[in-house]
């Protein structure tokens, strides 16, 4: 009888108290730094301070924050919860900093961008370290797929997508023309004679894109080549050519990297746009519509 009223009073306890902020720069102290010496450091008061302050705030809540043992404070599922709320809360305040200093609006939120791996190296990586350092409150959630899937099952709300026939329920920019080139590297030419294609070790992507350009071209231009390796993505393809192993075909935005000549011209016929997609839904989104607007200037060329 007596459990059930202790229990009872517990939860009164615990739905009358109200969390404050300090009770949650207490806990995500106590989260990050492990000890009570540690958590004492971050918040600058004595060690005695934080373990009061910690006995007081679970009687307070009428539950255990914190497993107690000889190697530290290890936080329970309830302290972890408070833990990544605190976070929100401390992202949320430095923001709020920024955009005073700045005098401005501070875009924040997060994007789910999509592109394959290859665009993700050679062309988004670099154009996002140019821009994203002025934007402190937009995280990024990144994606390497192939398929337009992505973006039709909202699961992301941007793409980069190389295409002649985008998605007509999508809406976006073409920002230039992507060629492709058969290339090696000098090492392999050393050991084999650049003249004849057909007589070389073809590195090539998979069944798993079937219908890529440069896959296309291949067995149109050269049916009966060795295909001595098969990859299951173009920037697996530009790796072993890179690494002396043979030849193949990759888009002239990875060419641009590494020791690769180029053989001959670029194939005729198989060009390919690139495009930056997004759904009509997302497009007043600030935090998308800033990173769309941003992604065309750095990108878009003739």
């Amino acid at each position: 009888m007596q459990s059930k009223l202790a229990l009872t009073q517990r939860i009164n306890a615990a739905m009358q108290y109200r969390i404050s902020h300090a009770d949650l720069t207490l806990i995500l102290a106590l989260v990050r730094g492990k000890t009570l010496l540690k958590a004492a450091e971050r918040l600058k008061v004595d060690v005695s301070t934080v373990f009061r302050a910690v006995r007081r705030l679970e009687a307070s809540v009428g539950t255990a924050l914190f497993d107690k043992s000889r190697s530290g404070y290890h936080p329970t599922s309830a302290a972890i919860l408070l833990a990544q709320q605190a976070e929100s809360a401390e992202h949320a305040l430095s923001l709020a900093q920024i955009s005073l200093e700045q005098g401005q609006h501070i875009v924040s939120g997060t994007v789910r961008l999509t592109c394959t791996e290859a665009v993700l190296q050679s062309l988004l990586l670099p154009a996002l370290t140019r821009f994203m350092p002025d934007y402190p409150g937009l995280k990024l959630e990144l994606n390497t797929s192939s398929t337009f899937a992505n973006l039709s099952r909202r699961d992301a709300d941007i793409a980069l997508r190389l295409t002649n026939a985008p998605p007509e329920h999508l809406v976006g920019t073409r920002l230039g023309t992507v060629s492709y080139q058969v290339c090696a590297n000098a090492s392999y030419l050393q050991r084999h004679e650049p003249t004849d294609l057909s007589a070389m070790d073809w590195i090539a992507p998979d069944d798993f894109l079937p219908d890529h350009p440069t896959v296309t071209w291949r067995r149109q231009q050269l049916p009966g080549v060795n295909l001595a390796y098969r990859c299951s993505s173009m920037l697996a393809v530009a790796q072993l050519v890179r690494a002396g192993m043979g030849v193949a075909a990759l888009p002239d935005f990875m060419l641009h990297e590494g020791d690769l000549q180029r053989l001959g011209d670029p194939l005729e016929g198989y060009d390919t746009a690139l495009w930056l997609l997004t759904r009509p839904d997302c497009r007043a989104l600030r935090s998308v519509s800033a990173l769309f607007s941003e992604l065309t200037q750095t990108l878009k060329w003739a």
